[in-house]
């Protein structure tokens, strides 16, 4: 029997907060290399669909901050070129799973959509592959799918599914019994105990009108709201990017209250792959290797007389001496220490930072953009140093600015500079001065990557201090 069409849909949504400082909003954790693959987690799970039988041109939901980050990793990866639909804001899973439903519905309304979050770990992609077409044959019967893994300790970060009868190879899809919420240490360790439990993935698959159904049946306001957004959706360069309006006006919910907790339909398969949705610096240490005390380390990391740690440096030495189940983690602006036993409060602290207006909630120091990079060196009243890095045959927009002037030195590379009514080219240990209120652009002719040094002066220096006129990525 052939395996059904499956169309991938991989959620691209979150902003990975329990892994702050290196997961930030505007970047993060499913766009960052956690493992020592060097491929972010969302290369990685665009390349786990290679080898899946049926497998369909993937459709990605992300927030539209993120678009271009998304669509670079997944062009420089060999998952292929997906559909990528954009959020104007972030609406828990239930609305985007919805709207890539309606999308695919358009023209295959009994699709099987295979739903997988972009930043979970699965080293066993052949046992993954099993799992999913064990699912699509179900799916395609009309049931929908979850996917519960074996629980290999208490863990209270997850939620917990209870099968209708224990995984059996000769009977491996279940009904679901039940759906648990994230539990208590104690009710943890008494689920483990009984083997009747296991954690909820959030991998699902399902038709798209059996979903869409019901969805109207339980949610039907996500439903309207979802499909409102995509009926005044609109394209954008490669994108299709839903109306802010009406999906902003969606109600926030995730497909697990929204619809599986609720549906008389819900069946679950045993995913013996090796799985962790690296939800925490704990789990992230659980994935990585782990010397004889049991300290797993990534950088420069010097320790003594320590145990059952995580230390990781991105940019300096960190040295630890005396410590024990401890996470440090450093980047080049933050540092988080904490002990292993608090680490899921790391969400709450960085919702302090939020309400004290900290820019190290959202951003790291190096500044992804479409066109390049940049990244502050310095800054103090009236002043701000700034190293820019434009990709070969990138631009940045036409644009102008009221507040501040621009002093821009090359230090390698050429740098073609539109200012005013002019257009010259300057290279390395060459500079240009423009005046505020000046239109200009940036562009790197060359097939190296042009490196500048920018040195900017005036009243205001913020990012919003930018009036587009042209912009090759649609940012005006």
């Amino acid at each position: 029997m052939s395996t059904p069409a499956i169309t991938p849909v991989i959620l691209s949504g979150g902003s990975g907060t329990r892994l702050w400082p290196l997961s930030r909003e505007h970047y993060p954790k499913q766009l960052l290399p956690l493992t020592d693959s060097g491929r972010t987690l969302l290369q990685q799970t665009a390349e786990r669909l290679q080898g899946l039988p049926s497998a369909q041109r993937p459709i990605v939901v992300c927030n539209q901050e993120h678009r271009f980050l998304v669509a670079e990793q997944l062009r420089e990866s060999a998952g292929g070129s997906p559909d990528i639909i954009l959020e104007p804001v972030g609406r828990n899973t239930a609305p985007g799973v919805a709207v890539a439903a309606l999308h695919l519905a358009r023209e295959t309304p009994d699709g099987i959509m295979l739903v997988m979050p972009s930043d979970h770990l699965i080293a066993d992609t052949t046992a993954f592959h099993q799992a999913v077409t064990l699912g699509a044959d179900a799916a395609a019967e009309g049931a929908l799918v979850t996917f519960g893994v074996r629980p290999r300790y208490a863990e209270t970060g997850y939620g917990y599914i209870r099968a209708a009868h224990p995984p059996d190879p000769a009977n491996p899809v279940a009904a679901v019994d039940r759906f648990v919420e994230k539990p208590d240490l104690e009710t943890a360790r008494q689920y483990l105990a009984s083997g009747d439990y296991l954690w909820n993935s959030g991998i699902f698959m399902f038709r798209a009108d059996r979903y869409l159904e019901e969805l109207e049946r339980h949610a039907p306001a996500i439903l309207k709201a979802s499909r409102e957004a995509l009926v005044r959706a609109s394209r954008d360069l490669d994108f299709l990017r839903l109306e802010s309006e009406a999906f902003t006006a969606c109600p926030g919910d995730s497909i697990d209250y929204a619809v599986m907790e609720k549906t008389q339909h819900a069946a679950v398969i045993t995913l013996d792959a090796d799985w962790s949705d690296l939800g925490s610096w704990s789990a992230l240490h659980d994935a990585t290797p782990a010397d004889a005390d049991g300290n797993a380390t990534v950088g420069d990391v010097v320790m003594r007389n320590s145990s059952n740690c995580y230390v990781r440096a991105q940019s300096r030495l960190v040295a630890t001496l005396g410590i024990k189940d401890c996470i440090v983690v450093e980047t080049p602006d933050a540092v988080l220490v904490a002990a292993r036993d608090q680490i899921q409060d790391v969400k709450k602290l960085v919702e302090q930072l939020r309400a004290e207006g900290r820019g190290e909630a959202l951003n790291h120091r190096r500044v992804e953009r479409p066109w390049g990079s940049y990244e502050e060196i310095s800054s103090a009243d009236r002043f701000q140093v700034k190293r820019i890095v434009v990709a070969p045959g990138r631009a940045l927009s036409l644009q102008m600015h009221h507040h501040r002037a621009e002093h821009w030195v090359v230090v390698r590379g050429t740098g073609k500079v539109t200012r005013g009514d002019e257009t010259f080219l300057i290279g390395e240990d060459q500079s240009t001065y423009i005046s505020f209120g000046t239109i200009h652009r940036l562009e790197n002719p060359g097939v190296i990557p042009l490196e500048l040094i920018e040195v900017q002066t005036g009243s205001y220096l913020g990012e919003d201090d930018i009036v587009r006129f042209e912009d090759s990525y649609g940012r005006c």
